[in-house]
């Protein structure tokens, strides 16, 4: 069976053109989504889990280690500015803290009991819902934090790109995303972390639309911190309400967001 670990596929990557070198990598990374694909029934099962989970006051953990808790913290990160979510509704944690971040924190994956009592510090409940992010399934960090949760009646689903990992039997949901060997062998940063990145956009998307934060497709709780957010509630207001971009301005002015400017003609 083949595994993230597996041998590459590919021979002697230092003696080849870079040409060759970046159609190789793309065409390994053309297989992600169709990996994904396979998976879609397993990840429609976790976001409507995640949607009851909110909808009753809970949150949402993505816990990981290295490239797969860094996918987690961008994906929780992405979410107020986008979505208009106060920032603890969605939540990224990662062994060795925020050094970890920028930099590898050695031996943080390893202990079993890391991840669970970074969770704690969260007062982590029953309500809440906590995704285990790891390409092998096996990560001693995210594996005790998913155990404990399940022992502490709090839902869990993994995101890992194995087969039948100690992670996915530990999960009350497992998503296997199987991309297989990488193009540099064990570079999970690669397909591994793609596919992860990926999924985490599908799961958080999906959920927010389903949560009432989109109209249309368009997304009318997003926060007004900058320039181009601005320039596209006044965009998306013009559009909704087919009026002018000064006038959809005014309201945006009046109201404070696009939600309550469009509120009254709805």
């Amino acid at each position: 069976m083949q595994t993230t670990e597996s041998e590459s596929l590919y021979k002697n990557l230092e003696k080849l053109p870079v040409k060759k070198l970046l159609k190789f990598i793309n065409e390994e990374d053309k297989k992600v989504p169709f990996a994904i694909e396979n998976c879609l029934s397993d990840i429609e099962k976790v976001v409507n889990a995640i949607v009851k989970s909110l909808k009753s006051g809970g949150r949402l953990f993505y816990i990981g280690t290295g490239t797969s808790g860094r996918l987690g913290i961008l994906d929780a990160s992405e979410c107020p500015p986008t979505y208009g979510v106060s920032a603890d509704i969605v939540i990224g944690l990662i062994a060795g803290g925020d050094v970890a971040i920028k930099q590898a924190v050695e031996g943080a994956e390893d202990d079993v009991e890391a991840g669970w009592n970074d969770l704690q510090r969260f007062d982590i409940n029953s309500k809440d819902f906590v995704i285990g992010i790891s390409a092998s399934g096996n990560t001693p960090y995210t594996v005790g934090a998913i155990q404990n949760c399940s022992k502490n009646g709090i839902l869990t689903a993994s995101i890992t790109n194995n087969k039948k990992s100690i992670l996915s039997k530990e999960s009350k949901y497992s998503i296997e995303v199987i991309v297989g060997p990488e193009f540099v062998t064990g570079s999970t940063r690669m397909k591994s972390g793609t596919s992860q990145k990926m999924i985490l956009n599908m799961i958080s998307t999906s959920v927010m639309i389903k949560l009432g934060k989109v109209k249309g497709n368009k997304m009318i709780e997003l926060q007004l911190k900058n320039n181009k957010l601005i320039d596209r509630a006044i965009r998306i207001i013009s559009e909704e309400l087919k009026i002018k971009r000064s006038e959809a301005e005014l309201l945006l002015n009046k109201y404070g967001s696009i939600r309550k400017a469009l509120k009254g003609f709805f």
